[in-house]
C-alpha cells in the first residue's frame, strides 16, 4: 500500500493570489521577489551566500513553471534546464485570512470560509475586558504591549520592564493570534504555558485561531533572545480532515514540527517536535523510513516564516531555500516504490513586502516519487485539492473538499 510525505514549506508563496488585492498584497511574490533581489545582489550576505538564487532541484521538480503558471513569469535562475521530472502546479487559497490553521486547515480538507477573529491595528489592540478576564484569571499585575508587533522589536523594547514587573508582553498581529511572550526564568516557562491555556480559553468568544506562547532568555544588557520552547495553542477544527479520516482507518500518522499544535493535537498520530527545518526534515525523513504501509508523514518547516520572512531577511531566506533545495535528493532517495511527495507552503511572507506580515499569495504543489510522472497540475482552485490528492493515493475516502489531480 503507498505512503505519503507531506511538506509544509512555511510561507513559500509564489505570488498571484487572485485575492491577494483584498489584503493589501497585490503583487506580493515570496519566491519570485527573493530570485530578483538575489539576481539583482541584495541576496549577497558575507559567509552565508552570494549570488543568483540556485535551486536546481526545486526546478527541476517544476518550481519555476509553478512560479510563472500564478504570476505569468518564471523568477530569474529557475528556469528548467531540461525535462521536468514531477507533477507541478499552483493553488489559490479559498479559506478567508494569509495565516497559519488557515493554510494547514486547507490543505487536509477543510477550507473555514468564515472569517477569523482579528483585533484592530489601535493602541490598545485588545478589548478591554478581554485583558481584565485574562489578568485576573492569571494573577496578573498587568500586561505589557497589547499592541500589533514584530515579536522581536517587542521583546526588545518591553523585555527589561517585564522581567523587572512580572508583567507578561501580549501582542497580536493582522493574523488571528494573541502572542504572549515572557522570560523563561523570571516568569516561567510551565507558567507561560497555563497563562496561554488561560487565554486559548478566552479568545473563543473572539473566534481567535491561534494563541502562541512565545518564550525568551537573556538579559537588557546581553540582550533577549526567543528559544525554541514557542508552542501554539490552536482551535480546534470544526469539522473532520484528513487526518481524521486516516486517524478512524486505522493509518500511521507521524505530524513533526508544529503541525500538531496547528491541529488541536486531533488526528496527528505521533508527534515530533525536534526545532530547526534542517532537524524537522530529518525527523520526518526518519519517520518516513519506519512508516507503515498506507500511512502519512506531515512536516511543517516553519523557519522561512519565523526566522526570514517577518524579519524580512532576503539573503537569510535565499540561502534557507538553498539548504532545503540541497536535501531534496536526499528526499527522493527515501522514497520507496508507490510513495508520493507533495511539496507546498500555507502562505507567503515575502521579505521584500512592507511590514512584517504574512503575505496571500498562491502557493506551489510540487508531486513527485517512483512513477510519478512529470505534468502540469494547472491552476488548484482550493489548497483542498492536495488532501483530496492525498486521500486517493492512500485509498481512504476523500474530505469533504477539494479534487484529486490523481
Amino acid at each position: 500500500m503507498p505512503r505519503t510525505l507531506l511538506i509544509v514549506l512555511d510561507s513559500v508563496g509564489i505570488g498571484g493570489a487572485p485575492d491577494g488585492a483584498r489584503y493589501g498584497d497585490a503583487g506580493a511574490d515570496t519566491v519570485g521577489h527573493i530570485a530578483e533581489g538575489c539576481a539583482a545582489g541584495r541576496g549577497d550576505r558575507p559567509g552565508l551566500r552570494a549570488g543568483p538564487l540556485r535551486l536546481p532541484n526545486l526546478t527541476a521538480l517544476g518550481l519555476g513553471l509553478a512560479a510563472q503558471g500564478a504570476t505569468g513569469r518564471v523568477p530569474p535562475g529557475l528556469e528548467p534546464q531540461g525535462p521536468v521530472r514531477g507533477a507541478h502546479g499552483h493553488a489559490a487559497e479559498t479559506a478567508a485570512g494569509k495565516d497559519t490553521p488557515s493554510g494547514h486547515w486547507e490543505i487536509v480538507g477543510l477550507p473555514m470560509l468564515e472569517d477569523w477573529g482579528h483585533f484592530p491595528d489601535t493602541r490598545p489592540a485588545f478589548p478591554a475586558e478581554l485583558t481584565r478576564a485574562l489578568i485576573e484569571a492569571g494573577n496578573l499585575p498587568g500586561i505589557l504591549g497589547d499592541r500589533h508587533a514584530s515579536g522581536i522589536a517587542i521583546i526588545d523594547d518591553c523585555g527589561a520592564e517585564h522581567v523587572r514587573t512580572g508583567k507578561p508582553i501580549c501582542y497580536t498581529s493582522a493574523d488571528s493570534v494573541v502572542q504572549i511572550a515572557a522570560h523563561e526564568e523570571a516568569f516561567g516557562l510551565e507558567r507561560l504555558y497555563d497563562l496561554c491555556r488561560i487565554a486559548r480559553d478566552l479568545c473563543d468568544a473572539y473566534r481567535v485561531g491561534r494563541v502562541i506562547a512565545r518564550p525568551f532568555v537573556g538579559t537588557a544588557e546581553a540582550g533577549f533572545r526567543r528559544t525554541g520552547n514557542r508552542k501554539d495553542f490552536a482551535v480546534t477544527p470544526p469539522a473532520p480532515t484528513l487526518l481524521d479520516i486516516l486517524a478512524d482507518a486505522g493509518r500511521a500518522v507521524v505530524s513533526v514540527g508544529k503541525i500538531g499544535d496547528i491541529f488541536a493535537h486531533r488526528g496527528t498520530g505521533r508527534e515530533i517536535k525536534p526545532g530547526s527545518n534542517a532537524a524537522c526534515l530529518t525527523a520526518a525523513l526518519d519517520a518516513l523510513r519506519d512508516l507503515p504501509d498506507g500511512g502519512l508523514v506531515f512536516v511543517n518547516l516553519v523557519d522561512f516564516d519565523t526566522e526570514y520572512g517577518h524579519r524580512r531577511d532576503l539573503p537569510g531566506y535565499a540561502a534557507e531555500l538553498e539548504a532545503f533545495d540541497a536535501r531534496v535528493p536526499e528526499i527522493e532517495a527515501a522514497l520507496g516504490a508507490g510513495d508520493l511527495c507533495i511539496v507546498t507552503a500555507d502562505h507567503g511572507n515575502d521579505p521584500t513586502w512592507t511590514g512584517t506580515e504574512h503575505t496571500r499569495e498562491q502557493v506551489p504543489i510540487l508531486a513527485f516519487g517512483p512513477g510519478v510522472a512529470a505534468r502540469d497540475l494547472g491552476a488548484r482552485a482550493s489548497f483542498a485539492d492536495i488532501g483530496a490528492t492525498v486521500a486517493a493515493h492512500l485509498r481512504v475516502r476523500a474530505p469533504e473538499h477539494g479534487i484529486s489531480w490523481l
